[in-house]
């Protein structure tokens, strides 16, 4: 069963078990049953790890056990029914058993805190043991779950597509089989025929409707096709293209696929359903909230074609009333620190947050992060202002929420940097990941396609500043096609990462003695280290960006710093050409499923860049689906990170702090800082310098003579 870990993705993974194993709870106790010909209203995205995986993510034990569900007697021919409900029956019995057993296993760990007795002590490990395994099997029938409803419903054989495609124009359905190469390429396709054992066969490429109607193949969900198409689609068909696409096949079948379950207009009809709630699920962030005339004709066609005659509309409207909602929410959130309740906070808590606790358990004693000690309290200076800044810097807009801090804190500007000597490195660590974690965490896979449109290139500087204010220019350099709508999110992404920078930069130019400028050097390097050995490489690269400011590596600070310290730097470059190295570097071995992780922004688009270089179609005009399916599979890994959050205690006062600091220094001119600072410059004694000037007059004089 832990073969298949590999394989969890977002509805797999304890942190998203809770919602649906109450729906299937409740649906197995009540005894009640959508309509036959209705699919069951479940999540219907394949998540992250079928783009990344693809065929892979269903092993071999998935196959032969699916093949034994619903049989009575080895002689008995499969159902798909029988297989469900034996299977929803051991989900249910599974994920109760796992739940008494967490809580159980909670109660423990509180006696153990109050050292009740050896006793506890010796049964924690064989607990944690039993959860474990008990964990696996919960995932494993998840996966069996998944497959069953991608392998066995609503699929059509792929080389009856064609027909399909363009008999539904017509509004007829011919379902006889037909061979048409101009609308999708497979690999060596002599060798495959539609009655193949296995029916996956590899996809080449193909037109923009042979690629949208290979979604009703038997096996798109399996392939991982589905997911990886919704990641990749906008590279040649626009938004409007495939909803009309989809919503085309729903019309010419609606009306059909009530009156007989098993036949193809059934088939397509709830095959078509499911796509259009996987893309709402996965990507109304990035398609619907961002185009309001999608969005309208969607919510138009489900009210007056579908929800009088199919309950599927009702649960649609509801799935975009749902969305809408947490996207204003999560925007709300965005404009200022939100404060979390803590009281009732546990009561709240679901079972992913219980086994996300477990996992950590067991995750810290396989292995440890080497966290740097912070540098500790230092004696504060005298905090009077030798010089100004007012004419460097852009005038600092502060949130509302200041007021509700200490002057101390609101006041930024007031107490300049020595704030930062009084935390440790890994309280400023945790907290600058949980800013970077906020920032993230709003973004899409699809955020980082097509990035050179938005002006973003290989420089050391991802995003010009002029770009903040100027509109942004769609060239040649446009991939995607022209009535695509594209969301900007990465561009906020980057100038956020630029602002980082640029604040450290600030921060220790501004220091008006070499003692500070190498404490804070100090600080920040232990801090990007830190960071990195935490996975969090978004704050590491930022910290390194700042500390390589052609300003910043000349400062005097840098000889006097220890040596140890100053390795540091080395370190983060390494760390540098090791993140640039591989687009799925961080992907490998078994940390990130444990170990939350932020990557770097501007890193993950360069190597998207790479994969967008070159044609996307064939000379016979078919899209290379092998191209787009690599460019799925990099930037999969986005939600895959999104996955596993970092659990750090909230410092808001700290957070408060850093955020007005970054916001005050994000368009500073360093230089003009750095001049401003007589310890940002080599000092040479008066003494030695006078005796510099004999010295050359001396020589001079010998030329002469």
């Amino acid at each position: 069963l832990q073969n298949h870990d590999c394989c969890v993705g977002t509805d797999f993974a304890e942190e998203n078990m809770e919602p649906e194993e109450e729906s299937m709870i409740k649906t197995v106790e009540n005894n009640h049953l959508a309509s036959p010909n209705l699919p069951d209203f479940h999540s219907c995205n394949p998540g992250w790890s079928s783009a990344f995986y693809g065929a892979d993510c269903f092993g071999s034990e998935v196959h032969s056990y699916v093949k034994n569900l619903g049989k009575q007697k080895s002689s008995e021919s499969q159902n798909i029914d029988a297989k469900k409900v034996e299977l929803e029956q051991l989900l249910m019995i599974e994920t109760k058993n796992y739940r008494k057993t967490i809580k159980f296993y909670q109660k423990l760990l509180q006696k153990e805190r109050r050292n009740k007795g050896p006793e506890i002590k010796s049964m924690l490990p064989k607990l944690r043991g039993q959860l474990q395994e008990m964990k696996s099997k919960v995932q494993f029938l998840e996966l069996v779950k998944k497959y069953i409803m991608y392998a066995e419903q609503w699929g059509v054989e792929s080389c009856v597509l064609p027909t399909v495609v363009h008999s539904s124009r017509a509004g007829t359905l011919d379902v006889t089989p037909t061979d048409e190469p101009s609308l999708l390429v497979y690999h060596n396709p002599g060798k495959h025929n539609c009655n193949n054992q296995n029916g996956i066969r590899d996809l080449q490429a193909g037109t923009p409707l042979g690629l949208m109607a290979y979604l009703y193949s038997r096996n798109a969900f399996l392939e991982g096709y589905v997911q990886q198409f919704l990641y990749t689609f906008r590279y040649f068909c626009t938004q409007e293209e495939f909803l009309q696409f989809l919503l085309e096949r729903i019309s010419s079948t609606l009306s059909s696929a009530s009156l007989e379950p098993s036949t193809s207009f059934t088939k397509i009809c709830n095959r078509s359903f499911y796509i259009l709630q996987a893309w709402i699920e996965d990507c109304y962030s990035v398609d619907f909230a961002t185009n309001t005339d999608l969005l309208y004709n969607l919510k138009e066609f489900i009210s007056s074609k579908v929800a009088p005659l199919n309950g599927y509309g009702e649960r649609l409207l509801a799935l975009l009333q749902d969305a809408s909602a947490r996207k204003s929410d999560s925007a709300y959130h965005c404009s200022g620190m939100d404060k979390c309740e803590e009281e009732g906070e546990e009561d709240r808590k679901s079972l992913h947050s219980l086994c996300k606790k477990l996992s950590e358990d067991v995750s810290r004693k396989n292995f440890n992060w080497k966290l740097s000690k912070g540098m500790g309290p230092i004696t504060p200076h005298q905090r009077e202002r030798l010089y100004t800044l007012s004419s460097v810097l852009p005038k600092p807009c502060y949130n509302s929420f200041t007021e509700e801090f200490p002057v101390s804190f609101a006041k930024a500007d007031e107490v300049e940097p020595y704030l930062l000597a009084e935390y440790s490195v890994q309280q400023l660590c945790c907290q600058l990941t949980l800013l970077q974690q906020e920032v993230f965490h709003k973004c899409h896979p699809v955020h980082f396609l097509n990035s050179r449109a938005l002006g973003v290139k290989d420089k050391c500087v991802a995003v010009q500043k002029a770009v903040s204010t100027e509109a942004v220019s769609l060239k040649v350099c446009n991939l995607f096609l022209s009535k695509c709508v594209q969301d900007q999110y990465l561009l906020h992404l980057l100038r956020n990462a630029d602002s980082i920078s640029t604040w450290v930069a600030a921060e220790i130019v501004t220091c008006h003695t070499s003692k500070l400028q190498v404490s804070l050097l100090s600080k920040f390097l232990l801090i990007a280290k830190s960071c990195y050995e935490q996975r969090n490489f978004a704050t590491a690269m930022q910290i390194l960006a700042g500390l390589e400011n052609l300003i910043i590596r000349q400062l005097p600070a840098w000889k006097i710093l220890p040596a140890k310290v100053a390795e540091i730097m080395e370190e983060l470059k390494a760390v540098e050409v090791f993140l640039k190295s591989d687009s799925l570097c961080l992907m490998e071995g078994e940390r990130f499923k444990t170990h939350p992780t932020i990557p770097s922004a501007h890193v993950l688009a360069m190597h998207v860049q790479q994969l967008e270089t070159g044609g996307f179609t064939m000379t016979n005009g078919a899209h290379k689906w092998t191209k787009l399916r690599n460019i799925a599979k990099v930037v999969s890994q986005v939600h895959a990170f999104q996955e596993n959050p970092y659990t750090f205690a909230p410092d808001f006062k700290l957070q408060s702090y850093l955020r007005q600091r970054i916001t005050r220094f994000k368009d500073a001119d360093i230089s003009a800082l750095a001049a401003d600072n007589c310890a940002n410059f080599h000092q040479i004694p008066a003494e030695k310098h006078s005796r510099k000037i004999q010295d050359t007059l001396r020589r001079m004089k010998a030329t002469f003579q």
